[in-house]
């Protein structure tokens, strides 16, 4: 007799590793060995796959909606290149670090700004990352200022591998990682907790009803992706060596909402697709058109929004639907021959 699936089932389903899931990592590392000369840009954008993976947790499952993210990647690079400046070097150490002062930023602020929501929520996730700015900027003797934290130097990793000048170092490092930033939000979205922010996001009032502590695990949730954007953070300021107040910018929590937004929210691999797509074009249109590179950024963006429902992803979800009908009406065709 077949067993009846249950729901304990379902959930160790999905944290089997599928067959499509190795298809990131097998482009990462042909990246590596066909384009040695983009492997600093390739670095940087792992570091916005990570970052973007950080807000997809909160924005995408838990539905939080937060526009001041970049708090969490400035606090994380400035933890990292303080302490190096400092004389602590080790890279391993310091990303734990950058995780660490993130996550406590996440917790202080989280409790507060969890309890609003809408414009509200919005307003004070922005004021979060601007008092941050400005501190920095005005403690300009320690952090270096509008001209930025100079004088960073990392220690080889495991004291073997230096951060050499054409990114090999980099990248591998960036990509390993990525990897278990990737198996650690994986575990979290597949296990009961990451089911029951989806149940958050969607209904919290019922979900309140059914006992489940709403605002606790959005906090837990909250305080996970600051954390993980600290590290994307501390990453960015090993791979550059160095730390400016653009880690702390409006622009940039923008850059990584539209980033998320343009890879398919709550998909967990619209962040592995968004990046690379959005900086690879950012880089083609400055060389091609210089001036007006953002009005060609700008009008794919738009194309994108108003033509692929769910990201880009949406239009693996589309073909699926087309192949579906297709299907059907193959079998339709097939029951009025017979």
């Amino acid at each position: 007799m077949r067993r009846l699936s249950t729901p304990i089932d379902a959930l160790i389903s999905r944290r089997n590793l599928r067959l499509y899931e190795v298809i990131p990592w097998a482009v990462a590392v042909a990246v590596y060995f066909a384009f040695p000369e983009y492997l600093p840009l390739g670095a940087q954008i792992i570091i916005m796959v990570i970052f973007t993976l950080s807000l997809d947790l909160v924005m995408g499952y838990a539905g939080i909606i937060i526009l001041g993210h970049a708090a969490f990647f400035g606090l994380g690079a400035y933890a990292v290149g303080l302490l190096a400046v400092a004389g602590w070097k080790e890279p391993l150490s310091g990303l734990l670090f950058a995780a660490a002062a993130a996550g406590l930023l996440g917790a202080l602020t989280g409790v507060v700004i969890l309890r609003t929501k809408g414009l509200s929520l919005l307003m004070l996730g922005m004021a979060v990352s601007l008092i941050l700015a400005q501190l920095a900027n005005r403690l300009s003797s320690i952090t270096g200022g509008f001209d930025g934290l100079r004088g960073i130097t990392i220690d080889p990793i495991f004291g073997v591998f230096d951060f050499d000048f054409f990114g090999k170092t980099a990248y591998l490092y960036g990509l390993a990682v990525l990897f278990i930033a990737w198996l650690f939000v994986r575990q979290v979205v597949h296990a009961p907790f990451g089911r029951s922010l989806i149940g958050i996001r969607e209904n919290p009032v019922r979900m309140e009803a059914n006992g489940a502590p709403v605002q606790r695990r959005k906090l837990v949730a909250f305080i996970l992706s600051a954390a993980l954007a600290g590290v994307a953070g501390g990453l960015s300021t090993q791979t550059t060596q160095f730390v400016s107040l653009s880690t702390l910018s409006f622009e940039l929590s923008g850059t990584v909402l539209v980033m998320l937004i343009l890879g398919g929210a709550g998909r967990l691999y619209g962040a592995f697709v968004a990046p690379p797509l959005y900086m690879i074009a950012q880089d083609a249109f400055a060389k091609g058109d210089p001036v007006y590179w953002h009005f060609w950024l700008g009008l794919m963006l738009i194309l994108v929004v108003l033509f692929v429902r769910g990201g880009l992803l949406g239009i693996i979800d589309e073909l699926r639907r087309l192949l579906g009908i297709s299907a059907g009406l193959a079998n339709l065709k097939k029951q009025d021959h017979a």
